[in-house]
């Protein structure tokens, strides 16, 4: 029983890491604004800088929510990130032009001039939001592996987990995996767009346009997500039955996710609150004459929002990564989780969260203080 409580949870604390990666997509999301015509010189540098005090937490955040699988539910680890690795690199590489470009966009001696690296966090921007909504989207609706437990004992074959011939690139090609991928995309545009608006300042017309934008890429994403949902909720989902203490059996069930919702009723309190304070934030911020505060409860709405359904898609005994190819293989918080000692020794390291992020709000306070303005570029010594 005791097992059972870590592993709820740890599953927890990987649901609050996911959300807390999304909100700050809004990294990425701007990114994906760089290339736009519309903008001179000077505003696209103060983008740039503007998202360029954040970039680390996004990067930091996706480094911890890996880390943190890995300990918990290494068999998760091991099967999508060792068999889906086409997918997983494609992130990873794209992250790294993220990295690569901050660090050497506005750096003297520089030979490829900045439109290169602007090209290169576009690039991250789009692909980093799109294929992340990709990875989350199998949660929900599947990948294609097997797990054969009993191959940990073939020495010349300990492969227990084995995964499409494609490796991954079949999730791309999942169109309802593709529209959770776009749906997080035009979130994190519309996200960027009201950080924009909270944190840059004394250039008006970049303001009107950012409005705009959220204007487009928020309508975008209400779309997108409303047809995202109504698909979840009349999928067929998975509940696992335990037949005897070494045995699970998996029996497909109509509307699972939407019956979860429904049984596990704070769940449903923090999708509905969380769409809320997403579309408060949003209208608010496109019809008022001058408002700032749209990304904090924008944020706020979608770490709700991702927690929800993070919860529907690994609690009530409900499979967070079904296996299209043989349901028998479907992971669960149960079996995919690391030992009771392991869990417990995780567990009192994760008390000194609170101070971390009481530290990450510190340094996200201290840095964005004041919001950056056209002078602040032009005298800066450092800037990216």
């Amino acid at each position: 029983m005791l097992t059972y409580h870590l592993q709820v949870y740890w599953w927890f604390i990987i649901s609050l890491l996911g959300a807390i990666l999304v909100f700050l997509l809004f990294v990425q999301g701007g990114q994906s604004m760089l290339l736009s015509s519309k903008r001179n010189r000077m505003q696209i540098s103060l983008m740039v800088n503007s998202l360029g005090r954040k970039w680390e937490l996004s990067f930091t955040t996706l480094v911890v929510f890996g880390g943190a699988f890995f300990a918990s539910f290494p068999l998760f680890y091991s099967t999508s990130f060792g068999g889906a690795y086409w997918l997983w690199m494609l992130i990873l590489f794209s992250f790294t032009f993220q990295a690569v470009s901050y660090e050497f966009r506005s750096r003297k001696g520089n030979i490829y001039g900045t439109r290169v690296f602007d090209i290169l966090l576009f690039i991250n921007g789009c692909l980093g939001c799109v294929l992340l909504g990709v990875a989350v989207g199998m949660f929900f609706f599947g990948g294609e592996f097997t797990v054969e437990k009993g191959n940990i004992l073939n020495a010349s074959s300990p492969v227990i987990s084995r995964w499409a011939s494609t490796h991954g690139l079949e999730a791309i090609c999942d169109w309802r995996n593709l529209l959770l991928g776009f749906t997080v995309l035009f979130l994190a545009r519309s996200q960027a767009a009201m950080f924009f608006m909270n944190n840059i300042a004394g250039d008006p017309i970049l303001y009107r346009r950012n409005r705009r934008t959220l204007l487009i890429n928020g309508t975008a994403f209400v779309v997108l997500f409303l047809v995202f949902l109504a698909v979840l909720l009349t999928t067929v989902g998975y509940r696992s039955v335990s037949v005897s203490e070494e045995i699970v059996m998996f029996e497909p069930v109509k509307y699972k996710f939407a019956f979860n919702y429904i049984e596990m009723w704070w769940c449903l309190i923090a999708l509905v609150t969380g769409v809320v304070s997403v579309l408060y934030g949003m209208f608010r911020a496109i019809f008022s004459v001058h408002w700032t505060k749209g990304i904090w409860y924008s944020g706020a709405g979608t770490i709700l929002v991702v927690l929800s359904l993070f919860w529907v898609a690994g609690y009530n005994d409900t499979p967070y990564l079904v296996s299209i190819t043989d349901p028998a293989s479907s992971l669960t918080i149960v079996n995919s989780s690391s030992t009771q000692y392991t869990l417990q020794v995780m567990s009192w390291v994760s008390l000194l969260v609170p101070f971390v992020a009481a530290y990450i709000a510190y340094v996200w306070y201290k840095m964005g203080a004041k919001p950056i303005t056209p002078r602040e570029i032009e005298s800066a010594d450092h800037k990216y």
